[in-house]
């Protein structure tokens, strides 16, 4: 009987310990939540004035930091941007050539044409960040629509208001994580 309590009594302390160390710690959210890439999302988001946490999270809601995907819908790369949208930032941005093969297998280019087109979007919504993030997923033509209709005002508390299922979660995928990467990485 005195060994049975005795090992209960070890295993109270040991979950005990456990649970203050992962309470107590960021390091088991920093292990559910990594970041990877984060010399090319701190430079390329230091280039074009974003949030190195925003783009962290695109990436994480788009990709998880997986290169080499494509969406059902032909977007590419880590940071999932269509083709026709890649070009245009291209173009506008006067990159030197990018192609699909890069902009696919390359972090480091999807996180510059990405954080390039944040920008963009950011600027063309007056700095508003929810509106910004809701175009990254619908297209800034369906969010500029929405907004000067009245259907949604571009706020993250009238989120549910947005009538694309999809971007509705997107929108508040990305804000989760990008709040969780504030948490977790202060001095990103």
């Amino acid at each position: 009987m005195k060994i049975l309590l005795k090992k209960r009594v070890l295993l109270v302390l040991l979950l005990g310990l456990i649970a203050i160390l992962f309470l107590k710690s960021n390091w088991l959210g920093t292990w559910m939540y990594p970041v990877y890439y984060k010399q090319d999302i701190r430079v390329s988001a230091s280039n074009y004035g974003v949030e190195p946490h925003l783009v962290a999270a695109i990436i994480r809601s788009e990709t998880n930091y997986r290169t080499g995907k494509d969406s059902k819908k032909g977007a590419l790369g880590l940071m999932q941007i269509m083709p026709d949208t890649a070009n245009w930032v291209v173009q506008k941005a006067g990159f030197k050539e990018v192609t699909e093969d890069m902009l696919r297998n390359r972090a480091d280019v999807s996180i510059e044409v990405g954080s390039w087109y944040l920008k963009s979007l950011h600027q063309q919504f007056d700095q508003n960040q929810i509106a910004a993030i809701a175009a990254y997923n619908a297209g800034p033509g369906n969010v500029r629509k929405w907004l000067d209709s009245g259907v949604w005002d571009g706020k993250l508390e009238t989120v549910s208001r947005i009538p694309f299922g999809e971007t509705r979660h997107y929108v508040q995928r990305v804000i989760y994580y990008y709040n969780k990467y504030k948490d977790l990485y202060p001095s990103f």
